[in-house]
C-alpha cells in the first residue's frame, strides 16, 4: 500500500520557525502562510483553511514580546489566544490535527524542580495568561490537537536571549544579567525535528487506523 503524504498548513513562516518549515517539507506538502492570514480567520474574513482542507495545521504564530505584552494586552491576546481558538474551530470543521506551541510562562515559576503536564498553570504576566488562554481555547473547541510547551527558544533566525547575550558580549566589557530565573534553553532546530517526528508517527498511525477500521462487511 502506498501511503499518501499529508498536506500540512503552517502558520508563522517567519523568523526562527523557518526551521519548522524545512523540517516538515520532506513529510508532505507544506503550505506556509503569514501570521496575518491567521488573524483574518479570527474575524471570519477568509475561510482558507476549509478551502485548502489540510490534514495537519501547525500554528507557529505567536506574540512573543513578554515585556511589551504588558502594555499591549489586546495584541497579545489576539495572536496568542484568539488565533489558536479560530484555528481549532477550522481544524474541527475538517477533522484536521492542530499542532500548537505554548510556553512555560503559563506557570508561576515558584515550583522547585521541573514542571510536568499535569501541574496547575498560574501565569504571572499578560504574555503567560494569553498563551494559557490559547491552550484553553483549543481545549474548549475539542479538535484533535497536540500542544508543545516550549522554554527559552533560540535559533539562528529571529531575536532571542542567546543572540542578545552574544551581541552584548562583543559590545561591552561586563554584563548585568538576571540570575534568579531558571529554564531549559531549547533550540528551534530541536522543536522542528520533534514536530516532524510526531507528525510521522501520527500520520502512520492515522492511516493505519483508517485502513483497519474503514472497511467493514
Amino acid at each position: 500500500m502506498i501511503l499518501q503524504k499529508p498536506v500540512i498548513l503552517l502558520f508563522g513562516k517567519n523568523g526562527r520557525w523557518l526551521r519548522v518549515a524545512k523540517a516538515l517539507s520532506p513529510l508532505g506538502l507544506v503550505l506556509p502562510l503569514a501570521d496575518k492570514i491567521a488573524i483574518w480567520l479570527v474575524y471570519r474574513k477568509w475561510r482558507i483553511v476549509r478551502q485548502l482542507r489540510p490534514d495537519i495545521i501547525v500554528n507557529a504564530s505567536a506574540y512573543t514580546a513578554v515585556d511589551k505584552a504588558e502594555s499591549e494586552p489586546q495584541a497579545a491576546y489576539l495572536i496568542n489566544a484568539a488565533v489558536p481558538s479560530a484555528l481549532a474551530e477550522e481544524a474541527a470543521a475538517i477533522d484536521a490535527l492542530l499542532i500548537h506551541y505554548s510556553t512555560d510562562y503559563v506557570f508561576d515559576g515558584m515550583q522547585a524542580g521541573w514542571y510536568v503536564e499535569d501541574d496547575i498553570p498560574n501565569p504571572q504576566s499578560v504574555y503567560g495568561a494569553s498563551k494559557l488562554a490559547g491552550e484553553n481555547g483549543i481545549a474548549a473547541v475539542g479538535c484533535r490537537n497536540l500542544i508543545f510547551r516550549t522554554s527559552w527558544v533560540f535559533g539562528a533566525h529571529g531575536g532571542n536571549f542567546a543572540k542578545t547575550i552574544l551581541r552584548l558580549a562583543k559590545e561591552r566589557e561586563s554584563l548585568n544579567v538576571i540570575a534568579d530565573q531558571y529554564g531549559a534553553p531549547t533550540s528551534a532546530h530541536l522543536i522542528a525535528d520533534v514536530t516532524a517526528q510526531v507528525i510521522v508517527r501520527y500520520w502512520k498511525w492515522c492511516l493505519y487506523w483508517r485502513n483497519y477500521y474503514g472497511l467493514k462487511s
